[in-house]
C-alpha cells in the first residue's frame, strides 16, 4: 500500500513508519521540518513538507494513497524532560495543544474531499483522555466523552476528520493510553522518582493508569489498517491498567529501588497546576473491541512490559 502519515516524526509515529516500511508498505510523511525528519526516517521514507493546517504542496499525495494516518499533534505533557516536570498549561500551551489537532485534521480531511481517488482507510489518533478522569473500573469505548480540557480536546480531535465517514471511508479511531517505550515517551519520568530512590505513589496511589507497550501500540495499528472490518473507535491500552501505586511498586521492584516514598497531590498541584491532571487522574479504559477483533497483545502485564523495556534501554 501507498500510506500517507501526518506525526510520523513522534514516538509512535516513528516506530510505525519502520513496522510499515518492512511490512513492505510506501511510506511519504507530511512533516513541519523535512531536513530534521530526514535524520529521523529510514531512507525510503519521503518527507514531505506542510504546515500543519493547509494543503499546499502535499494534497495530491492523497491520489495515491491507499491508507493516511493521522498521528499529528502537539505534545500534551512538554517537548523534554524538564518541559515535563517544570512547565505548566497556560492558555497560550492550551491552544497550541488544541489548534494544532484540529487544525491538521481539517487539513487531510479538505485533501480527501476534494480527492478524486479516496484511500480506503484513514487511522485518526486520539486518546484515553476522551473519557475524562473516572473512578470506574472498566471502560469500554462506549463510554461517554468526559468534559474536561483534555476530554474536550480529544472530542475535538476525532470530529475534526469525522465527515470522512460520509465520503465511504473506512475511518479507525485510535484512543491510545500511556505509551511506554524504552526510549523517549513518558516512562523516563515515570521511572525518574525511583531511579532517584524516592519512587511512590502520587497523590493517593489510586487512580488507573492505562497502559501499552509501544510495540503493542504498533501492531495494533496495523492490525487495524489491515482489518477491513474495522471501524470505529478502539482503546489502545494493555489489557490490565495498573493503579499508578502498583506501578510505583512494579517500577521498584524491577529497578531494585524503594518505592514506598509518597508525593502529596497538593506539591503535584502546586509545582504543575492543572498538568498535574496528567499523574493524578486516570481511567480504567480496557481494549475491549481490540480483543474483540482477535487481536492479541505481546505484553499484557507491566511487569513483562517494564523488564523487556528497561531490558533494552
Amino acid at each position: 500500500m501507498n500510506v500517507l502519515v501526518s506525526g510520523g516524526t513522534g514516538l509512535i509515529g516513528q516506530a510505525l513508519v519502520v513496522a510499515l516500511m518492512e511490512d513492505g508498505h510506501q511510506l511519504s510523511v507530511l512533516t513541519r521540518d523535512p531536513v530534521k525528519a530526514r535524520e529521523k526516517l529510514p531512507a525510503l521514507v519521503r518527507p514531505i513538507g506542510w504546515d500543519g493546517h493547509s494543503t499546499q504542496g502535499w494534497a495530491h499525495l492523497v491520489e495515491t494513497s491507499d491508507a493516511v494516518i493521522n498521528l499529528a499533534g502537539a505534545s500534551i505533557a512538554g517537548e523534554s524532560l524538564a518541559a515535563i516536570l517544570t512547565q505548566r498549561w497556560t492558555s497560550t500551551s492550551k491552544a497550541r495543544i488544541r489548534t494544532s489537532r484540529i487544525a491538521a485534521g481539517q487539513a487531510l480531511l479538505a485533501a480527501i474531499q476534494a480527492a478524486s481517488h479516496k484511500p480506503q482507510v484513514f487511522l485518526q489518533a486520539s486518546a484515553v483522555g476522551y473519557y475524562g478522569p473516572r473512578t470506574e473500573a472498566d471502560i469500554p469505548e462506549s463510554t461517554p466523552a468526559g468534559s474536561d480540557f483534555l476530554a474536550q480536546v480529544c472530542q475535538e480531535w476525532e470530529e475534526s476528520t469525522a465527515s470522512l465517514e460520509n465520503l465511504g471511508v473506512r475511518r479507525v479511531i485510535t484512543r491510545t493510553g500511556l505509551v511506554l517505550a524504552s526510549q523517549g515517551g513518558i516512562l523516563p519520568v515515570m521511572l525518574l522518582p525511583t531511579r532517584l530512590f524516592v519512587g511512590g505513589p502520587l497523590g493517593n496511589g489510586r487512580q488507573a493508569v492505562p497502559w501499552i507497550h509501544l510495540a503493542d501500540e504498533v501492531n495494533a495499528i496495523r492490525f487495524l489498517i489491515n482489518n477491513p472490518e474495522a471501524r470505529g473507535a478502539y482503546n489502545l491500552t494493555a489489557p490490565n491498567p495498573v493503579q499508578q501505586r502498583e506501578l510505583a511498586k512494579i517500577a521498584g521492584r524491577v529497578l531494585k529501588r524503594p518505592s514506598w516514598f509518597p508525593t502529596p497531590a497538593a506539591a503535584l498541584k502546586l509545582a504543575l497546576g492543572e498538568k498535574a491532571a496528567l499523574v493524578l487522574e486516570g481511567q480504567n479504559a480496557r481494549p475491549h473491541r481490540l480483543l474483540a477483533a482477535g487481536y492479541r497483545f505481546q505484553f499484557e502485564s507491566l511487569d513483562a512490559a517494564l523488564e523487556n523495556l528497561l531490558q533494552s534501554s
